[in-house]
């Protein structure tokens, strides 16, 4: 079975997300997609709890979009991949990432581990990829381009990137900056 490997922080996870994992799955490029929320992203400060960010991956789940809950706390891609291969040795697995993450992936540890599975990049704003890996995909399609940086700043003004009930739990749950007023459905 081939699998796409979406690891990253997801705070939140947004129609962006969505339109990649369904296109990969709908244009039969992988059976599943794993999606893998980072509990500690190395990068990152004052990321949302997992827990939180787990239940809003919830809502966009289907038979052909698992989120996983195992593997959250692995710290680096490298380790996600190699347990997940070790897990399921039959399988074949594609790390997702983005065209940004593409061209600094050789500066990711372990580069060398990561570069033996798959890796679909998903173009950018025509942004050059300077990857060379023997299993490389690179996907040049319009993807709905919004980050969730973008959406944590004034979530009423970007809402129509998030899932209804993703942005419901987040009114609910008072998670990060609205601007507006707004009512609890």
């Amino acid at each position: 079975m081939k699998i796409g490997v979406f690891v990253g922080s997801f705070d939140p996870v947004h129609k962006g997300h969505t339109d990649i994992m369904n296109y990969l799955v709908d244009k039969k490029m992988v059976d599943k997609v794993l999606v893998v929320a980072t509990g500690n992203y190395w990068d990152k400060q004052n990321i949302t709890n997992l827990n939180k960010r787990l239940d809003m991956l919830d809502f966009i789940s289907s038979k052909n979009i698992i989120i996983d809950k195992k593997h959250n706390n692995l710290e680096y891609t490298y380790q996600v991949l190699n347990t997940l291969k070790e897990e399921n040795p039959n399988d074949e697995f594609y790390l997702v990432i983005g065209a940004d993450n593409a061209n600094t992936l050789y500066k990711w540890k372990h580069y060398d581990e990561i570069i033996k599975y798959g890796i679909i990049v998903i173009k950018r704003n025509n942004m050059k990829i300077n990857l060379e890996t023997k299993n490389l995909i690179i996907l040049n399609n319009d993807f709905i381009s919004i980050s969730s940086t973008k959406i944590r700043s004034d979530v009423n003004k970007w809402k129509e990137y998030l899932n209804d009930n993703v942005y419901n739990y987040i009114k609910i749950n008072k998670l990060y900056n609205f601007n507006d007023k707004f009512d609890i459905k």
